[in-house]
């Protein structure tokens, strides 16, 4: 990848970090899950948690929630800026954003879903960043934080390193109702993980990551808010994974046939597609059916890929996207895709 991304310094226990609603000021809908997320933040950091204006506040402005970013952008005293939630209208936020503050004092951003807006505007900015985490779904919620993402989490923000990408072996895809008391206590509903998906050839690779929710990339894409040139992707890894809005495999094949059309897919070396979520509360199939729709996926993805690009190695169903428990993952950081092995890196320095 032609792009050199600056890679933000990492933050030390007892240093502040930004707390914002970027789209979707979940704490308001959920404020006891909020606030055991604030606690849980500082017991697996360190860190002390800063909240801005529309943290908390519903239907905030796109200026607004733009101000706030810029305003942790901007602070010294702010080491890294976590997202609580996704959203669907963080596209209207990036034209308030401010380029030079990201890049005069570059910080850890985390945050994915809908802040695939904000991670690909941080990349063409020239800053790397970390897809995953959100306070409100992977903190706050449950008996407690799921080790790997503990794990990740620590290593974004804090700690650095190379770690390998596992399979927990279990997911859900979606956590208690945040007004139910049982939020606080329990885990969604699990159920053992299929094991990943493998095509291409028995190759290792190493690259640079861009990409993220896949129905974002899409208005990225829309919107003129990537580069002309597919070749800053070359040699890099592809990140897709796809909403809550349980999209069908059709659509996203349609989504993904798009980037092979514009030349995204046979730049990179690597794709590396998310177990997706097949049911909501209102929408729960049996356990065949939502099978059934995995794998449907994962055909469409396996074969657009081999379309556009045969060479590419191709992984499916590793756990970095709307299902939990959810591995925090390089943006723009170097990843390590071995066909051969089968197994994944990532390298959050």
């Amino acid at each position: 990848m032609s792009r050199d991304l600056l890679r933000p310094a990492k933050a030390a226990p007892g240093d502040r970090v930004a707390v914002l609603s970027p789209s979707f000021a979940a704490p308001a809908a959920g404020p006891e899950v909020h606030e055991q997320a604030l606690r849980r933040l500082t017991e697996v950091t360190g860190l002390v948690p800063v909240e801005y204006p529309t943290t908390r506040r519903l239907g905030g402005s796109a200026e607004d929630r733009a101000a706030d970013l810029n305003a942790a952008f901007a602070d010294p005293d702010i080491r890294a800026v976590l997202a609580t939630i996704g959203g669907e209208d963080q596209i209207t936020v990036i034209p308030h954003l401010h380029a030079d503050l990201a890049r005069r004092d570059p910080k850890p951003f985390l945050g994915y879903s809908d802040n695939t807006n904000l991670l690909s505007w941080l990349w063409q900015q020239g800053v790397a960043s970390f897809h995953g985490g959100s306070t409100q779904v992977h903190l706050g919620p449950g008996p407690a934080v799921d080790p790997v993402h503990a794990a990740s989490l620590r290593a974004a923000l804090l700690d650095g390193g190379r770690l390998e990408i596992t399979e927990p072996g279990e997911a859900e895809d979606f956590g208690r109702d945040w007004q139910d008391p049982a939020a606080l206590t329990s885990y969604g509903d699990r159920e053992p993980t299929e094991p990943w998906a493998w095509a291409g050839p028995p190759r290792s690779v190493t690259g640079p990551t861009w990409g993220g929710c896949i129905e974002v990339v899409q208005w990225i894409l829309t919107a003129g808010r990537f580069a002309d040139d597919a070749g800053v992707l070359r040699g890099g890894v592809l990140l897709l994974e796809a909403s809550e809005e349980l999209i069908p495999a059709s659509e996203f094949g349609y989504i993904l046939r798009s980037l092979g059309e514009r030349g995204l897919v046979a730049a990179v070396d690597a794709v590396v597609v998310s177990r997706p979520p097949t049911s909501t509360r209102e929408q729960r199939p049996d356990a065949g059916q939502r099978a059934a729709r995995r794998a449907e996926q994962r055909d469409v993805a396996i074969s657009t890929v081999a379309r556009y690009n045969p060479d590419a190695v191709v992984v499916v169903g590793v756990p970095f996207g709307h299902t939990r428990p959810q591995w925090v993952l390089p943006y723009g950081g170097s990843m390590t895709v071995d066909g051969a092995q089968r197994r994944v890196w990532a390298d959050y320095d």
